[in-house]
């Protein structure tokens, strides 16, 4: 539910100074190490990080999306390793169980989710389903009253700190298509869920992720999401539309730090006996990332006020992921430019973060599957036929 405004900025000044005091000191650190220390963790979930929209029946503070976007702006101006550590929760960890779960699915896990006492995890990809997410082979098969899952998930965010899987596997094997999808809550700890070896990616240390093996990992039929079969691409869509708005923000506000980044750089910089903030050159490229951040968080806001009020926005979360997750690619670029030689250095955060924002064009649907989604809507709605 909405916050008041007076609450809602008192607890954006808290998470301001955290991110600034305690988050962005420690990034070197969790570059270096990989892992982000125990005690930061720790503060987060007292700050209530990891419950920002869970419902407050459920131990969250369950704001809409237009608050969660703001909280999700201000924490990103840190690396986003530290927003990832409670991200699953916040987004497609935990909404699969708050929009479709059954009750008792719902007290069982979205207290612990909100307290940060489990980290949700949301299981989808595999080594031939990315992007084409409907040909997923993983299989749940029916046995006795419950289910046996068999299958390997790739690249899922958290899977090596996750108490708990969201996982989409097929019931219904004459049905190729999302209408044979099933969506399943999976504790980490069943028999036959085993995890891949710790990926070394690019950017973004601090996340982990790996691969999630399922070898007749039997779970209860109360497991299933709902208690409805075939429902689970539909539940995994609605979870993304708001997930994919999410990242957008995230994007924003990492844009949004990488400019200051860049303006403090070009006034304390001189080159030819003048600050480099003089350079019209330089201003210009300044001046082209304020106008697309303000222009994506625009998009973000509006698409986060449709949501609140109601409106359906799987068009408008595409739009807002595609444009912030190019835009903050774009910003990230001119930031290393501006810093010249030093931004290819590590010692600066622009560095870092360069490596670190390529994942958004990537992950919850690349952009072109963005495109296709916004494209398709457009068809759609002018009574045409998109393949």
């Amino acid at each position: 539910m909405p916050l008041d405004r007076a609450t809602l900025d008192r607890f954006l000044e808290t998470v301001d100074s955290f991110v600034a005091e305690r988050l962005i000191p420690a990034e070197a650190e969790v570059d270096a190490t990989d892992r982000i220390p125990d005690g930061l963790v720790e503060e987060m979930k007292r700050l209530g990080l990891f419950g920002l929209t869970v419902p407050e029946d459920y131990g969250g503070l369950g704001l809409a999306p237009p608050e969660e976007m703001e909280v999700a702006w201000a924490v990103s101006h840190a690396a986003p390793a530290f927003r990832s550590a409670f991200g699953t929760n916040v987004t497609i960890g935990s909404q699969g169980i708050a929009i479709d779960g059954t009750e008792e699915q719902k007290r069982r896990y979205l207290p612990k989710m909100a307290s940060g006492e489990i980290v949700a995890s949301f299981a989808l990809t595999e080594p031939g389903a990315g992007s084409d997410a409907a040909s997923l082979t993983t299989r749940a098969d029916r046995d006795g009253n419950g289910y046996v899952l068999n299958g390997v998930k790739r690249f899922i965010t958290n899977a090596p700190v996750a108490g708990v899987f969201t996982v989409m596997a097929r019931t219904n094997r004459e049905e190729r298509g999302a209408r044979g999808i099933s969506a399943f809550i999976v504790e980490a700890g069943a028999p036959g869920v085993r995890l891949g070896g710790p990926e070394n990616k690019m950017g973004q240390k601090g996340a982990p992720i790996c691969d999630v093996i399922f070898e007749d990992c039997r779970v209860p039929g109360d497991a299933l999401i709902g208690g409805v079969e075939g429902r689970g691409f539909k539940t995994a869509m609605k979870a993304l539309d708001r997930g994919r708005l999410h990242l957008a923000a995230t994007c924003c506000g990492l844009a949004d730090r990488l400019i200051r980044e860049s303006v403090d750089f070009a006034l304390g910089r001189e080159q030819f006996g003048r600050p480099v903030a003089e350079f019209q050159l330089v201003q210009a490229m300044l001046a082209d990332s304020r106008t697309e951040h303000d222009v994506a968080w625009a998009l973000v806001r509006d698409a986060a006020r449709r949501a609140g009020e109601g409106e359906p926005i799987a068009r408008l979360g595409a739009e807002a992921k595609y444009y912030a997750s190019e835009m903050v690619g774009r910003v990230a670029d001119r930031a290393v430019q501006i810093h010249g030689g030093s931004g290819y250095i590590d010692d600066y955060a622009v560095a870092r973060l360069y490596r670190d924002v390529r994942i958004y064009r990537l992950y919850e649907g690349t952009s072109q599957i963005q495109q296709l989604v916004i494209a398709r809507d457009m068809l759609k709605e002018a009574g045409g036929s998109p393949p």
